[in-house]
């Protein structure tokens, strides 16, 4: 017999924004969900990105929220107060003493990350960089599509385009990308209107601007060091600032398939 939703464990490897689309979904269906994440996360949708939490300690997206502790033995009470525990723990060694029935690996590396099947009775790979029976139990297709969120018993995800999804027609043009590597600073916010040209932030000096007109859904975080060509931030052109704080369709799509994925493996997870 298998467990019930309630006693499943549930580790996320990553606090990004797909991650936490998982994250928020499985504990919305009553799973301990605990997350482990990097000590300088460069994500770029801040605002629904539980990964947030290593810098304030805290972080809500859709009214849930991600508390950052130091040891397994603070897990307990961050679950019997409805919320879901964030270490920073890159090698997510912290499982070792939580023993978690499944173990999601949302960092969307696109390649290995050191997960394997050996982590929990159920790994589930997010994205590419995973073959099913190999590094995972279920690998879950992230790419934009007819198969986005579908769950994976045998093979791989399919390779990333490398193209961002289009957004009103636009693509590459709503990414700001760093310029260089060095030190990334910004006086603006997530939210912020942004016209054609406008300086968003810079590098070392060198100025990233907008190349579209729209409102910044996500911008990399004030002072932190980054490499040329990382994504720095994020303009959607449709104007909708509620967008910037809502969890996306994909990473609800994606969501969904974790879930799945989950679901069908119940009776078996001990």
């Amino acid at each position: 017999m298998g467990l019930s939703l309630p006693d499943i464990k549930v580790l996320v490897r990553g606090g990004g924004e797909m991650a936490s689309g998982i994250a928020y979904r499985l504990h919305r269906c009553h799973m301990k969900v605990f997350i482990t994440e990097v000590a300088v996360p460069t994500t770029v949708r801040r605002t629904v990105a539980f990964a947030e939490a290593v810098y304030r300690g805290r972080h809500t997206i859709e009214g849930v929220e991600a508390v950052r502790v130091d040891s397994a033995a603070d897990a307990d009470a961050v679950w019997e107060k409805g919320a879901i525990p964030l270490f920073v723990d890159p090698d997510a060694r912290v499982r070792e003493a939580i023993h978690p029935q499944v173990v999601v690996d949302a960092i969307m590396a696109k390649r290995e990350t050191g997960t394997n099947k050996s982590y929990a009775p159920l790994v589930i790979g997010v994205g590419p960089g995973f073959v099913a029976g190999v590094h995972a139990h279920a690998v879950v297709e992230t790419n934009r599509g007819h198969n986005l969120g579908r769950v994976l018993w045998q093979g791989q995800a399919e390779r990333d385009t490398g193209v961002p999804a289009p957004v009103s027609g636009y693509t590459e043009e709503r990414v700001l990308r760093a310029p260089k590597r060095g030190l990334f600073t910004t006086q603006h916010e997530i939210g912020d209107s942004v016209q054609v040209g406008d300086i968003v932030a810079q590098v070392d000096g060198r100025p990233v601007r907008a190349q579209i007109r729209g409102i910044l859904r996500g911008l990399l975080k004030d002072g932190i060091a980054v490499e040329q060509g990382i994504k720095a931030g994020d303009i959607d052109p449709r104007g909708e600032a509620e967008y910037c704080y809502l969890i996306s369709d994909k990473a609800r799509a994606i969501a969904g398939g974790v879930l799945e994925a989950i679901l069908h493996s119940l009776n078996s997870l001990n």
